[in-house]
């Protein structure tokens, strides 16, 4: 199965994330994340067996022992590689220690059981486009940079998922293969 682990956003900040998408306007060229799949990949996995779900699973809740719900701010606009000649469309993720922490102790534990680390250092992002041709996107780009500084509102993380992913022609569907809950404090 086709797989990532992901935090979840509010309807409240993907609403407002579908707000901007809608008014940087249409480019056939861009495809677009739709609202109700936006997420903050902490990694991605690609295809695993399913046997491994449950290994995986109990990865996330050792490194995720103890460690109470923290926040996330979500801030400003971007492209990788950069915005003259992006290939993907995102919108950034403010530095925070918890949400290192939680990376950093996934990489480790998936490591152990033989899923390599990021060769890429950690950078939070939510991707909200990807560009298939760069012919007609400037209006699009020039909107969207308008946003660069733009602070959205909080992610309040309560729990880490392990999503699966099918591919269809209509774009991604997405469910929850496993929720790991954060201790309550």
């Amino acid at each position: 199965m086709r797989a990532f682990i992901a935090i979840d956003m509010s309807p409240e900040i993907k609403s407002e994330i579908g707000g901007i998408v809608r008014k940087a306007g249409t480019a056939d060229a861009i495809r677009w994340v739709p609202s109700r799949n936006m997420h903050l990949t902490l990694k991605f996995l690609g295809e695993i067996r399913e046997d491994l779900v449950p290994e995986i699973e109990n990865r996330i809740r050792v490194v995720t022992a103890g460690k109470g719900p923290f926040s996330v701010g979500i801030r400003g606009t971007g492209a990788f590689p950069n915005l003259k000649r992006p290939n993907v469309l995102w919108v950034g993720v403010e530095p925070s220690a918890p949400l290192k922490a939680v990376f950093d102790g996934i990489e480790k534990g998936l490591a152990e059981i033989g899923i390599p680390k990021e060769s890429r250092p950690f950078s939070p992002h939510l991707t909200i486009g990807r560009v298939r041709d760069l012919r007609g996107i400037e209006s699009v780009v020039r909107e969207l940079a308008t946003y660069k500084d733009t602070f959205f509102g909080t992610i309040d993380v309560h729990e880490i998922l392990l999503m699966k992913s099918v591919l269809k022609p209509a774009g991604a569907e997405y469910s929850k293969a496993a929720v790991i809950r954060l201790n309550q404090k």
